[in-house]
């Protein structure tokens, strides 16, 4: 199994620069997903190390090979392309051999791994089967089939379940997850997916612009973002932004968003002394926003007035759309909350777990 480190990998076309300066290393047997916008540069990067792209600066390693000059075929790596790539015209016994066949392995190993990677993915009786016979999800495991009967030092995955629907895109999320544990090799895979993301991955690399954003793991990106982009991209819905002003009110640093003002919490307003009278940015998810009726026990809440835009019953919570003079938001709340389209209401800011954002920079101030 394998390590793979970008060491400030640049890909430009012409003057579009797709990756900038990429330094990341994904450690062996890890799952690593590269998640961002289209066009942020995750399949670019996905593409050089898979030497299908030549990259402009930098280098990248497999293990401790250079790889920059290596062809693609010695690489040692497999990639599931999104449009699955299935010969038409094989069986999929076919296609999962014929990467084998074209490298001459005896005709016992071939049917050996092809008949080991069918009975992981639960596909053995489907072997005679040509792909047009075949459902979306059947075909995406038969594209990983081909990759695993490889054995090869590293599985890169491009956006593989967008062709799927909702449904067995769930499961077949839990199939690859479940198929990296059995086969202890080295991911790397890209979505455009923040949800699919975090459910899967060891780490995750938030990419924009072609630039590394923030790498961490899933858990500690939502609740520590680096960036106002990190913050809104990861989390789902996305986190609540207000326009504000830090200011002090006597030993109380308050943060005015105009339309309400709330405190800060003590033990945290030493990080902010050197934003008074500054404009940031502040922020909350979602499901830090309650119905005071219902607030967790022993939080550090404020109350803001609210009027109720839209209500949307999801069965476990509700989605509360809510405006408080210009800002618009969203809450998640328990779904015994009674609120209904244009109530005024106050609602209970769970200010443990608030965000604050320089305006300018839009780094986190911590």
């Amino acid at each position: 199994m394998s390590s793979v480190t970008y060491d400030h990998v640049t890909k430009r076309f012409d003057e579009v620069v797709a990756v900038d300066d990429l330094d990341l290393t994904i450690k062996d047997k890890e799952f690593l997903v590269l998640v961002g916008p289209s066009g942020c540069g995750k399949s670019t990067a996905l593409r050089c190390l898979a030497g299908l792209e030549t990259i402009t600066k930098g280098t990248i390693k497999i293990d401790d090979q250079v790889v920059n000059d290596v062809a693609p075929k010695d690489r040692d790596i497999a990639m599931v392309f999104q449009s699955y790539a299935l010969y038409p015209h094989m069986s999929v016994y076919d296609n999962m051999a014929f990467g084998l066949k074209l490298r001459k392995y005896e005709k016992d190993l071939i049917e050996e791994r092809v008949q080991d990677a069918a009975e992981i993915l639960g596909i053995t009786e489907l072997l005679d089967r040509k792909p047009r016979q075949l459902s979306g999800g059947q075909r995406q495991r038969v594209a990983l089939g081909r990759a695993i009967v490889r054995d090869p030092k590293v599985f890169l995955l491009d956006e593989p379940l967008s062709n799927l629907d909702a449904k067995l895109r769930v499961q077949t999320r839990a199939e690859i997850t479940k198929l990296h544990k059995r086969l202890a090799t080295t991911f790397i895979y890209v979505t455009h997916d923040q949800v699919e993301a975090m459910t899967m991955a060891d780490r995750i690399a938030v990419l924009n612009h072609g630039e590394l954003q923030q790498v961490d793991t899933p858990q500690k990106l939502y609740d520590y973002p680096d960036n106002l982009f990190v913050a809104g991209f990861i989390g789902s819905p996305a986190m609540n932004f207000f326009n504000a002003v830090l200011r002090e009110e006597g030993d109380d640093i308050i943060v005015d968003a105009d339309a309400f003002n709330v405190k800060v919490p003590e033990k945290r307003k030493e990080a902010f002394q050197d934003h008074i009278g500054k404009p940031v940015v502040f922020g909350l998810r979602p499901e830090d926003i309650h119905d005071p009726n219902y607030a967790p026990p022993r939080i550090i809440s404020q109350e803001v007035e609210a009027d109720v835009d839209v209500t949307e019953l999801m069965g476990n919570e509700i989605f509360l759309y809510l405006i408080s003079g210009d800002h618009e938001y969203v809450a998640r709340v328990d779904p015994r909350t009674g609120y209904k389209m244009g109530d005024k209401v106050k609602m209970a800011f769970n200010m443990d777990n608030m965000h604050i954002f320089d305006k300018e920079t839009e780094e986190v101030i911590r």
